[in-house]
């Protein structure tokens, strides 16, 4: 029988807040913390049924809010807003205003700043529908906040399913025109998190073309074709088998940290757009979206500050992250999908994490 349940999780700046356990019938689990609506752990069997925690995160709420963990940045787990991703020059025009940001990251404003989605309480409604465990998260976005125009209702909803089938479904309005770009920022290790690192992975992203970045990190407004590059992912590839390869792009990210061109056709609904299978446990994880792009992440910048829920240090290459979103620096780049959000407009994205095992020995590729 799938479940949901609430506890007290602490509080921050004097508001409480709850953690939320999402249970389905094989066990798995699914913890989320209002605060940043962070997904603080993931449970699920390998393929001879041992649980594990598959995604990264830490043993508490002050781990979250510690100063350490907020000046490095990994996002872990966390709802991803206003905008996900990088703005280059920390400024955009909409409507011929110009709206400047902070910048956090270089010159650049990245996941919406410093005080983005992922540092706020999100109020809660917990229900069970039919055979889901549903977790419904608000928060009003006031007008300036971050340096956004608008104020900005936005509404996340977690959904688990009975057969470990995690969907999460985005939606905002607006009182003035603006700019949105949800996503959320869970690193896997699909061996289990804290076990080493994520090299012998394989991806397959569902993608013929993707954004190459500049020496600042930003889209430059190419899409690239894959073919011939360390970028192409159409059939399935060890993580480790090129990361490390001469390749300017490489260089510039430390990794890959890039946004690829989901093959969706004419197709608006969800489709599959990646695969990640980790070889000794068996699991799978399969990530479908409605979203034009997404951002494959080698975890470039972890460097052991972080110490995980198993006690041991987050490292470079220690997870990986499947960030669905439209694409970065959209609001500068009148050629990439539109992110504008007008007033009696509602912006809705959707993406489903499949969590399986494979019951045989092998790659499964």
């Amino acid at each position: 029988m799938t479940t949901i349940t609430g506890a007290p999780y602490g509080t921050v700046a004097g508001r409480a807040v709850d953690i939320y356990t999402l249970a389905g019938d094989d066990g798995a689990t699914v913890r989320i913390s209002t605060y940043g609506g962070i997904i603080t752990s993931w449970t699920a069997p390998d393929r001879a049924g041992r649980q594990a925690d598959v995604v990264l995160g830490l043993t508490d709420l002050a781990g979250y809010t510690s100063d350490a963990y907020l000046k490095g940045g990994p996002h872990f787990g966390a709802i991803i807003g206003r905008y996900g991703n990088r703005i280059g020059g920390a400024r955009f025009s909409l409507d011929g205003v110009e709206y400047k940001l902070a910048a956090n990251n270089g010159p650049n404003n990245l996941h919406g700043g410093p005080r983005g989605f992922d540092v706020r309480v999100w109020d809660a409604k917990a229900a069970v529908a039919g055979k889901d465990a549903v977790l419904e998260l608000t928060y009003l976005s006031a007008d300036g906040e971050e340096g956004f125009p608008g104020t900005l209702t936005t509404r996340v909803v977690y959904t688990l399913s009975p057969a470990n089938v995690l969907r999460i479904d985005y939606s905002a309005t607006t009182d003035r025109p603006t700019i949105v770009n949800l996503t959320n920022h869970t690193y896997f290790n699909l061996a289990g998190e804290g076990s080493g690192d994520v090299m012998d992975t394989e991806v397959q992203i569902n993608a013929g073309r993707f954004t190459p970045i500049d020496r600042y990190m930003i889209a430059t407004g190419e899409l690239r074709d894959v073919t011939g590059t360390p970028f192409d992912f159409r059939k399935p590839t060890a993580i480790g088998a090129r990361v490390n390869q001469v390749d300017e792009q490489l260089e510039l990210a430390g990794g890959y940290d890039h946004n690829w061109v989901v093959d969706r056709g004419s197709d608006e609904g969800l489709v599959l757009a990646a695969t990640a299978y980790e070889p000794t446990s068996g699991r799978r994880l399969e990530v479908s979206t409605t979203e034009p792009g997404i951002q494959f992440y080698t975890a470039n910048f972890l460097d052991g500050t972080c110490v995980g829920k198993a006690g041991k240090p987050y490292t470079r290459r220690s997870g990986f992250c499947l960030e669905t979103q439209h694409y970065p620096d959209s609001p500068n780049k009148p050629e990439f999908p539109s992110v504008t959000l007008e007033p009696g407009e509602t912006y809705s994205t959707a993406t489903v994490f499949r969590l399986t095992a494979e019951q045989g020995v092998g790659s499964g590729s």
